[in-house]
């Protein structure tokens, strides 16, 4: 038997043998018919899954909406803490969801993620669905919910100020409609908007906590400081049941849930789980075991065998497969690549299939080299970002060869990891972990959710982290070449992880790049490497102090829509630098709610990045004791200087190394760019000297 399947059959043994180890984790980023009884049980009055998500109640149809109650829960029940061990698991759920009033002003009750002793009871009203009375709030049986409520009940909801209303809220409730913990909740329910709602819960401190996006002026805000210690051992039962409840009364509102992502962590399981503590053995139960023992063992080795005869002729066959000729091209890359380590070779079959064939419906972006597929990997029970190469770009090859060459071999919390290749069928394919909340662009600037000032404080320094291991940490230097908002991507804690290194250059620690190929994209790129086409650490910083000002400020490096003297972000955000006026340049969604002291900082170390002297910018680890409150700001020009390049014969333009001065503003010569250029670089055949804007 080869060594895979017997291995195989050794884990699938000892997994039977010893004591289980239990987890939950899933991603359903798009909820629809599909999941009904195979991921999600719905259950109650009108609940049910369509294609726009679990319908908790009814979403309208029908005249009949008051009075309903219903429950969407997971197909697996949570084994949330051991008898035995002790142990408490943690973990953690984010969901979009839709609440909706269809505009009346009048709605009711409300929407809930909940925890609870498996159980019938499903109850109306201001109840929620929990399993209450919903007359006196008491609970019939145990459970801990975060409660969406949407009608206040003098009974048991929170008051302000004098015995006043706190209106819509969102609660921590414990057996109990009186929650324990609440917060105002500035819903949208009138305007039927999506929110989303991110809960944890940490076993170590205890601690549960609760995020949501509510609405202020039309705009999504996310709202943070619900925080609840409990001990979950002393409040449920080790097995319980999980997901949403919700319920309607007099009035009615759509209870809507589009999403659904879970994570829980591992729990060891102690081998005398499921006895009382300090209780001694049940002699039937013993003997019981016993007979279970002898009649079972026999059971599991035939399954185990019948198991492992079932994968061997599948990989057999796989193996057939992936022997047929490869091209040339395939030969080399796979003999090169296949002595790293780390990511894994795939078969084309296997990717095709969890892409649905490259679905359109599963296109997570286009580029110039391809599109990007999510995947889902039934086996590892995992989704996956599949990059495919288009077949007719060259310079896609080349890209795809060198980001293998170099990510495959780095590791950082903040770059996108590579999980694996393929070639084969001609195809070049890139399989990456699935980032959850896409490109930071994506939030930026098309406004897919609001970022909270810290958030966007945490990815800035997320992302100069990951450029400080590029440039010093890792045993070469790698210059990335084309960092920019839509290449730093964002998992599902809203962390950055800086991808894409098509462009990626290794180059020794002490030398430059020697490459003469002009490589960026507009607005991002570095003036010296128009002139030059040599990639350096400083250029690489240019383009991180662009993306730093673009954080600060939500909107794009170049805006040819805006005033004129606004279209070029960096030459806007220096002029306000030097009146002393730098809070006018702050994303007008964030409003007051921000740090003023960072974001100045954030914005002074986005102009020392973009300087246009490459000698003057900082390097990351400067940038980054800075963005730390560990070293005072730099001093600036009050006006941004202007960097002169002077420009050698045409034939040569990309065969010397430019000579640079700088000054004032005051000399800049107007240079024009076409919006749709995705590099840029401009060159006076007339004359022999040129400025460069800063910007480019």
């Amino acid at each position: 038997m080869p060594f895979f399947q017997l291995n195989l059959l050794m884990t699938l043994f000892f997994l039977i043998f010893i004591p289980f180890v239990a987890s939950i984790t899933f991603n359903l980023p798009n909820i629809n018919p599909s999941n009904q009884n195979r991921d999600i049980f719905s259950e109650g009055e009108g609940s049910y899954i369509s294609n726009e998500g679990i319908q908790v109640t009814p979403d309208g149809i029908g005249a009949d909406r008051s009075q309903k109650s219903g429950r969407a829960t997971y197909m697996r029940p949570l084994h949330l803490w051991d008898n035995g061990s002790g142990e408490l698991a943690s973990f953690s759920t984010n969901f979009t969801f839709v609440i909706d009033s269809n505009r009346a002003t009048s709605y009711g009750d409300g929407l809930t993620f909940f925890l609870a002793q498996n159980n019938s009871v499903i109850s109306a009203g201001g109840a929620m669905g929990l399993p209450v009375n919903a007359t006196t709030g008491v609970a019939v049986s145990r459970f801990v919910a975060v409660e969406f409520d949407t009608f206040w009940n003098s009974g048991w909801d929170p008051v302000v100020g004098t015995n006043a209303s706190m209106g819509d809220h969102v609660g921590i409730s414990i057996s109990s409609l009186a929650s324990v913990r609440s917060q105002k909740w500035s819903s949208n329910v009138t305007g039927g908007g999506v929110c989303r709602a991110w809960i944890a819960y940490d076993a170590v401190s205890n601690n549960l906590s609760v995020s949501f996006t509510g609405y202020r002026n039309n705009t999504a805000v996310r709202q943070d400081g619900l925080v609840y210690t409990v001990d979950l051992r002393r409040e449920l039962p080790e097995w319980v049941i999980f997901g949403f409840s919700a319920a309607t009364g007099d009035l009615f509102q759509k209870n809507n849930v589009r999403s659904w992502t879970f994570d829980s962590s591992v729990l060891q399981v102690d081998e005398n789980n499921g006895m009382a503590p300090n209780a001694g053995p049940d002699p039937t139960e013993e003997k019981n075991n016993k007979v279970g023992l002898i009649v079972g063992i026999p059971v599991a080795i035939i399954f185990v065998a019948m198991f492992a005869f079932v994968l061997w002729r599948r990989h057999k066959k796989k193996v057939m497969e992936d022997e047929v000729e490869e091209d040339p091209f395939d030969v080399e890359m796979n003999n090169e690549f296949e002595m790293g380590t780390g990511p894994k070779r795939f078969s084309y079959h296997e990717l095709a299939h969890s892409t649905g064939d490259f679905a359109e419906k599963e296109k997570l972006g286009e580029g110039g080299f391809g599109g990007v597929y999510r995947g889902f990997l039934k086996d590892l029970n995992m989704y996956i970002a599949v990059k495919r190469v288009s077949k007719s770009s060259k310079q896609g090859m080349k890209e795809y060869a060198s980001e293998v060459r170099i990510i495959s071999r780095l590791r950082h919390r903040n770059l996108v990891q590579l999980l694996g290749w393929c070639h084969q069928k001609g195809e070049l394919l890139l399989v990456y972990e699935y980032m959850e909340n896409g490109s930071l662009d994506s939030h930026l600037f098309k406004k897919k959710s609001l970022l909270t000032w810290e958030t966007r404080y945490k990815i800035v320094q997320g992302l100069a982290s990951a450029l400080l291991y590029l440039h010093e940490e890792w045993e070469q230097c790698v210059l990335h070449r084309d960092i920019k908002s839509s290449n730093v991507m964002l998992d599902s804690n809203f962390s950055a992880k800086l991808g894409d290194f098509g462009l990626a250059k290794l180059v020794d620690h002490d030398k430059g790049s020697q490459t003469t190929m002009l490589a960026g994209t507009l607005g991002y790129m570095a003036p010296e490497c128009v002139i030059t086409g040599r990639a350096t650490k400083e250029s690489d910083v240019f383009s991180f102090g662009i993306v730093a000002l673009e954080i600060a400020c939500g909107r794009k490096s170049i805006e040819y829509k805006a005033p004129e003297k606004q279209i070029r972000l960096i030459e806007w955000v220096w002029e306000l630098y030097g009146m002393e006026t730098l809070v006018e340049a702050v994303d007008p969604s964030l409003g007051s709610n921000f740090d003023e002291e960072q974001i100045k900082r954030l914005m002074i170390v986005g102009l020392w990045c973009g300087h246009p002297d490459s000698q003057l910018r900082p390097s990351m680890r400067e940038a980054i004791k800075v963005l730390n409150f560990e070293a005072s700001l730099p001093l600036l020009p009050s006006k941004m200087p202007v960097a002169s390049y002077l420009t050698p014969p045409m034939s040569s333009l990309f065969g010397i190394t430019s000579m640079v001065q700088y000054q004032t503003s005051s000399s800049i010569s107007n240079v024009t760019e076409s919006s749709n250029q995705t590099t840029s670089s401009t060159v006076s055949s007339s004359s022999q000297s040129v400025s460069l804007l800063h910007s480019m």
